[in-house]
């Protein structure tokens, strides 16, 4: 067990009250969505030759599961409201397990992508129904801090998942890869029957059906197109043709829960500056921290030669500085207020990208984890208590939906700021090398290998390393946007549950 994952659980367990079990279960649950998203690239070239998986098979298999991901979250809220958050909680935890078992089992690359749609679905039930069961678990003063720690086993996936991958594509076979979900699910199972109390809205609302089929086509539309700008670059024709269309899909999606008599999204959330604010602040921070966490992992292979265990443990610092910067955020937004709180926790995170810009290809292995550390603590207050702000105004009947926004939005920055970071950095690392080696650093690395060119092999490296210091200051440029955004916009205090237009719902 990592450090990390260590002082996670101690957290959670230092709490005696029922509550804070009933969070170690959530994030238990939420931890094992994550690592089984993470887990697959260490997997992907086992899989190809195991399943004979295309190309494009393997890009699927990614790509299926981040695109059902983003979709299913506005219905999985709505679901929840109306049918009960423990019960949908429990139902996606065990199809998470049913999908990760076919997963495991799959006899083809169909069969895979089929299993992989499965799981993305219940994945998307947990997520949401996690961060809801917390606006009803925890009042205004703890949440913050229950918050970070959900925060953490959300990112906490990122190094955990390649280590536990290797180690199990090394010592086993590889559908164990996806098997280790079921213990979890259903110890996940057994602990949030016992502990995550049952919340419905007392009026059953209404599903929008055209609202979840416009929300759902302009998620996945933009998320596609994200991914492509990822993987081919903004020029690509598979990259802006579904972001346009996704967003107007959204724009239209906005006009018509506007003027339907029962919204899958009430407009009457984003009234509230808090939760609006609250909400695109968090988007913001994940935007500026995902340049981080997908090209680290490239520069400790590509540049320092360590393989996925090695690169995982390496951004351990970044995720227990995380942690480390969730736990005072409770304290540090009763004192300041969620306006300076958040805006500090920016502030720690641009400090972080500006020492990790002087990044060099010599740099040692201290040096990244000291700015990687940095930049998790703000990230970890300013996600903390953004969060918790947001989530502080919805009443009992807002809950699941307004929690599934949240995420909505999260999961598209996600790919946003992979895009964005990665097209900056890859334009850089392209103008310092020479065509042999500019499809990727690791290419760069083989053909310096191949020609036993040490010259190249150095360019390559120094290339790479500007390139990710050349990212990393427009990271410094979105956590700066994010304090000007928090100080003009956030409220200074949030008021409670501003938005429980409903009756109370009782916990069963």
């Amino acid at each position: 067990m990592t450090v990390a994952s260590v002082l996670l659980v101690y957290l959670i367990m230092k709490q005696s009250s029922a509550r804070w079990w009933a969070l170690g279960a959530l994030n238990l649950a939420v931890l094992a969505v994550g690592l089984d998203g993470t887990v697959l690239t260490v997997a992907l070239p086992t899989l190809a030759g195991a399943l004979r998986a295309s190309e494009s098979d393997l890009q699927w298999f990614t790509s299926g599961y981040l695109l059902v991901l983003a979709a299913a979250m506005l219905p999985a809220g709505l679901l929840g409201d109306r049918y009960g958050r423990r019960t949908v909680l429990l139902a996606s935890l065990a199809l998470f397990g049913v999908g990760s078992a076919a997963c495991a089992f799959a006899p083809d690359p169909a069969a895979f992508i089929a299993a992989r749609t499965v799981v993305g679905i219940a994945g998307a039930g947990v997520i949401v129904m996690a961060l809801a069961s917390i606006t009803v678990l925890f009042d205004e003063t703890e949440r913050p801090k229950a918050v970070g720690i959900w925060s953490a086993a959300n990112f906490l996936a990122a190094p955990v998942g390649p280590i536990l991958g290797g180690w199990l594509l090394s010592h086993y076979w590889w559908g164990w890869v996806f098997l280790i979900n079921l213990p979890v699910a259903a110890l996940g199972l057994a602990v949030a029957a016992a502990k995550v109390p049952q919340y419905r809205t007392p009026d059953r609302p209404t599903i929008d059906w055209p609202g979840i089929g416009l929300s759902t086509i302009g998620l996945v539309a933009v998320t596609y197109g994200l991914i492509n700008a990822g993987e081919h670059g903004w020029t690509w024709p598979g990259t802006w043709g579904p972001i346009a269309a996704g967003a107007a899909t959204l724009v239209g999606f906005g006009q018509y829960e506007r003027r339907t008599a029962h919204p899958l999204v009430d407009p009457a959330l984003f009234r509230s500056r808090a939760y609006t604010w609250g909400v695109l602040l968090v988007a913001v921070a994940v935007l500026a921290l995902t340049g981080a966490l997908f090209l680290l992992p490239q520069f400790f292979q590509g540049v320092e030669g360590a393989d996925a265990m090695g690169s995982g443990l390496r951004l351990l610092p970044l995720i227990g500085g995380l942690v480390l910067g969730a736990v005072p955020a409770s304290a540090a937004a009763r004192r300041m207020g969620a306006r300076l709180a958040v805006a500090a926790g920016f502030v720690v995170m641009a400090a972080g990208f500006v020492l990790g810009a002087t990044t060099t290809a010599g740099s040692g292995t201290g040096f990244v984890a000291l700015w990687a550390a940095l930049v998790g603590a703000g990230m970890g207050l300013a996600l903390a208590t953004a969060s918790s702000t947001a989530l502080a105004v919805l009443g009992e009947a807002d809950g699941g939906i307004g929690s599934a926004v949240l995420q909505a939005i999260n999961k598209v920055g996600g790919p946003l700021g992979a895009a964005v970071l990665g097209s900056v950095q890859v334009a850089a690392y392209r103008n310092g090398v020479p065509p042999v080696a500019r499809a990727s650093v690791f290419d760069g690395v083989a053909a310096a290998d191949r020609l036993g060119s040490a010259t190249l092999l150095g360019q390559v490296r120094s290339a790479f390393a500007h390139g990710l210091d050349t990212a990393l200051v427009v990271s410094v440029g979105v956590a700066f946007a994010g304090v000007a955004l928090a100080l003009v916009f956030l409220p200074h205090r949030t008021p409670r549950k501003e938005l429980d237009r409903a009756p109370s719902a009782a916990a069963q």
